[in-house]
């Protein structure tokens, strides 16, 4: 096996992907109401989203081991990639530094890369994506890091959420401008900045209107998107992603284009009801 990726499991898999072998989910934990909950193929999102709602206290999630991370690389093969969250919301990045130095210790040879996404969910995904592109391309493992480091810095992350809790409450809000009383159905629109920090784009009175603002954000700042791929993520609204989806390709000609389902780490922080897109 020539390469190998470990994605952490804020990471959603398409069909394809989960088929090939080579892509490994690092789980995140989940806490909810004092039960741990791994964030892996078991994860069941709407008992998670039930759960969550009857529990008074905010979720939290703890990011996996280094030592996950350095048993994950040391697989045999030639080159590993790893790709995070992004490192000013998750201490995932910084685990899988670790793991990569341990596993470093022990095979000098083995050529590692950790790739902070400065996104989240399938801001994760597209970047897997590249990696394999690129590998399959025939490229260095050096022409590997320099192009997917390259689409990382143009690759841009939205979301509109029903419920901003959990970000708040998780303190993942705190550069955020004071966010309108949500008594007044005030939607923000959301967006990762260049370093990987949330940061608040515009807002509307209602979801359908602030995914409407999302669709602007996206197509006034989305360039040469004939070779993109538009991904969209949702937290079990399926309609409400297609309605976004049918609304983005009537302005871009994008390349190619999917929609997956949150898994636990996504679904946490989104919230029912909430969309995540990346380009």
């Amino acid at each position: 096996m020539s390469f190998h990726i470990v994605a952490d499991s804020c990471c959603e898999l398409t069909a394809d992907m989960k088929k090939r072998g080579n892509i490994e989910i690092a789980p995140l934990t989940l806490e909810v109401g004092g039960e741990s909950i791994l964030d892996d193929e078991t994860f069941d999102q709407k008992s998670f989203l039930r759960k969550v709602a009857e529990c008074p206290e905010c979720p939290k999630s703890a990011c996996p081991s280094p030592e996950y991370f350095r048993t994950a690389f040391l697989n045999g093969a030639k080159h590993c990639y790893a790709v995070t969250l992004s490192a000013q919301l998750s201490g995932s990045y910084n685990s899988a530094v670790l793991g990569a130095n341990l596993a470093q210790e022990e095979d000098e040879d083995l050529k590692i890369h950790v790739f902070n996404s400065r996104s989240a969910s399938i801001g994760e995904t597209l970047i897997v994506k590249k990696i394999v592109e690129c590998e399959e391309a025939g490229m260095s493992f050096e022409r590997v890091v320099e192009t997917v480091e390259l689409y990382i810095s143009t690759q841009h992350t939205y979301f509109v959420l029903e419920n901003l809790e959990t970000l708040r409450k998780n303190g993942r809000l705190s550069k955020t401008k004071a966010l309108v009383a949500s008594a007044l159905k005030i939607k923000p629109v959301m967006g990762a900045t260049s370093e990987g920090d949330i940061v608040q784009l515009d807002q509307a009175r209602g979801i359908n209107k602030a995914l409407m603002k999302m669709v602007d954000a996206i197509v006034n700042d989305a360039q040469h998107v004939e070779n993109k791929t538009l991904a969209i993520s949702h937290c079990n609204c399926p309609e409400r992603a297609e309605m976004v989806k049918e609304a983005l390709l009537e302005r871009l000609a994008v390349q190619d284009v999917f929609v997956l389902d949150t898994q636990g780490v996504s679904s946490m922080y989104a919230n029912d009801g909430g969309i995540i897109i990346a380009l």
